[in-house]
């Protein structure tokens, strides 16, 4: 899940008009109906985004770009990009708020937010750095090449629009491996450590058996409706573009990591071992967090948090009988065998169905408005399952693609299960589907709101529903509470030991052991989260943020509206106008509480 903000003059002016709303006097905004130029507004820069970034139309289910896939690591696209941001910023800053109706303000500062923070990144080199283990476009285009995701493969024009798309995938991967080249040369390389778990990632695609080949996968469920000769000549341009293009690209590629780059790899595991480092990991805290924390605030405030979560375990100790002490009882969580009852994958899933089912009864209790977009929970795809985390998926925005929770099992015998309740909560229900889904599905939103994205609100918003778990009839085995606290102190840590690592410089073995002593992770788990941290620094901070901020406006709610306080319209508050910046999320539930009182 797949983006960012801060405070501008904008988001404070925004806050300093809702503020009128505490007056006496009557809210003009209520006399001021929507101003048609500036949704015009929005909406072309809604369309003109979709072109630009077409594989974000495929995910919400537009299939007007399915064939379409720019090279984004060219000058050219870089230069749209700019022109994109620039153009649309001066467009929404000509309008005075004053004409513009509350809702539409709130549109304004977001866009102007987005401008800003893209046009910020432009300062760093993010493109010498195109390929890590974890986010990068070899990992989205995979996912699509299996037929099992947003791509459709149900036409005869889906299949040929595919094999557009790849010839512009194709573009990437040479200009990925002259990008990374060029990097060397000026000091950006991924540490050695990410680079090692690239290869296998490519070399998957390398095999010339079509039959374990992903990118000739959809060939195998070619629809019963298409005639015969065009089952034909599908399966032998399929077979054409997987060995005389895909295979070539993968070799060429994986060669050249597996040896010049690998030899270059960095020993230092942090960002700030790049030139300009510490500035371009200050921007990242500021698009993931929304926030203008500081790297330092940031790490005190993990350290702070890590001794809270901590006593809370030792009272879970206690009460299991436990008598170790408590980095013996994160062992004993890990390899106790009841924890891991499965034989199979399937048996994995379905426990994870059991999950929903349990809670069910409970939801109307918390939640009154619920996404329609339908919901599945799926094991992850073979070819990442290895170095994949659970992750949610969102579903289109006319409903008919599901919104997925993928789970890897790479071993069910040696799957633990001690928290897999509080993991469904985020990335599922309530979490990840019912913030996105209802996001999506909201007509009051202009449609590019509908599929924005901020890591410290949806991941905040995320980590906030693991602790209903006890309003949602969950948590009744002490282990699974433990979980709860476990997957708390794990985004905890993140805070640590992100900052640790890019701006203190802590090493990845540095990382894993102060994991290892605070929380039930297996050591090849964590070792696979810090080395997600490596690649994608700051982004981890965000959840921690996020959730004490909702935490901290619900107990706010609870406190001043005593009786009247109710939580499915606490919870309506916080996700009726989808994605924003902390701080408008703020200003938007003060607003609410005053209203009520």
């Amino acid at each position: 899940m797949k983006k960012i903000l801060a405070l501008s003059c904008l988001i404070l002016s925004f806050i300093a008009c809702k503020e009128d709303t505490k007056s006496n006097q009557t809210n003009k905004d209520v006399d001021i109906v929507n101003n048609e130029a500036f949704d015009k507004v929005l909406k072309l820069y809604h369309e003109d985004g979709l072109k630009l970034y077409p594989l974000n139309a495929t995910s919400a289910g537009d299939n007007r770009y399915n064939d379409k896939l720019p090279n984004t690591l060219s000058n050219q696209f870089e230069s749209d990009e700019k022109a994109y941001y620039s153009n649309y910023k001066s467009q929404v800053s000509a309008f005075n708020n004053d004409s513009l109706s509350e809702s539409q303000r709130l549109s304004k500062a977001i866009l102007i937010w987005e401008c800003d923070t893209n046009l910020e990144r432009f300062e760093f080199n993010e493109d010498l750095m195109p390929i890590n283990q974890f986010w990068a476009q070899h990992l989205i285009i995979g996912q699509l090449a299996s037929g099992s995701s947003s791509q459709p493969f149900k036409t005869v024009e889906d299949y040929n629009n595919w094999l557009s798309r790849l010839d512009g995938y194709l573009q990437w991967m040479n200009s990925a491996e002259e990008k990374m080249k060029e990097g060397v040369k000026a000091g950006y390389v991924l540490p050695k450590s990410l680079i090692k778990k690239v290869l296998p990632q490519l070399e998957a695609s390398t095999t010339t058996n079509l039959d374990e080949h992903l990118f000739y996968a959809p060939v195998k469920n070619l629809p019963d409706t298409f005639s015969d000769d065009d089952k034909s000549k599908i399966t032998e341009a399929y077979k054409d573009m997987v060995l005389n293009k895909v295979v070539p690209a993968y070799k060429k590629l994986h060669a050249y990591m597996s040896t010049d780059y690998l030899a270059a790899g960095k020993t230092e595991s942090g960002i700030s071992a790049t030139p300009n480092g510490n500035e371009y990991y200050q921007h990242l805290i500021k698009r993931y967090t929304t926030t203008n924390m500081t790297a330092d605030e940031i790490h005190q405030l993990g350290l702070s948090e890590v001794k809270r979560i901590l006593s809370e375990m030792e009272k879970v100790k206690e009460q299991v009988g436990f008598e170790g002490d408590i980095i013996a009882f994160f062992d004993y969580v890990r390899t106790n065998k009841e924890l891991m009852p499965y034989k199979t994958a399937e048996e994995v899933i379905a426990h994870f169905n059991r999950i929903h089912e349990t809670m069910q009864p409970q939801l109307d209790k918390l939640f009154n408005v619920k996404p329609r977009t339908p919901f599945e929970v799926r094991r992850t795809e073979a070819f990442r399952e290895a170095s994949a985390s659970a992750e949610y998926n969102p579903g289109s925005l006319d409903g008919t693609r599901p919104g997925i929770f993928y789970v890897p099992v790479p071993n069910a015998e040696n799957y633990n299960n001690f928290s897999d309740e509080s993991l469904f909560l985020h990335e599922a229900i309530p979490g990840h589907h019912y913030q996105i889904s209802l996001q999506q599905e909201n007509k009051e939103l202009p449609d590019f709101r509908k599929t924005l994205y901020y890591s410290a609100y949806g991941e905040g918003w995320a980590l906030y529903t693991e602790s209903l778990g006890k309003e949602l009839g969950l948590y009744t085995n002490p282990y699974q509470y433990f979980g709860m606290l476990s997957a708390e102190m794990h985004r905890a840590i993140r805070l640590v030991v992100d900052t640790g690592i890019h701006t203190k410089g802590w090493t990845r073995e540095q990382a894993i052991k102060y994991s290892l002593k605070n929380e039930a992770e297996t050591e090849a788990s964590i070792t696979a989260e810090i080395e997600r941290y490596m690649a994608i620094p700051g982004q981890a901070l965000s959840y921690k943020i996020g959730q004490l901020k909702i935490k901290e406006l619900r107990a706010k709610a609870e406190k001043e509206l005593g009786d009247a306080f109710n939580i499915a319209e606490f919870h309506n508050q916080i996700l009726e106008s989808g994605n924003m910046p902390l701080a408008l999320l703020e200003d938007k539930i003060n607003a609410w509480i005053a209203n009520k009182k």
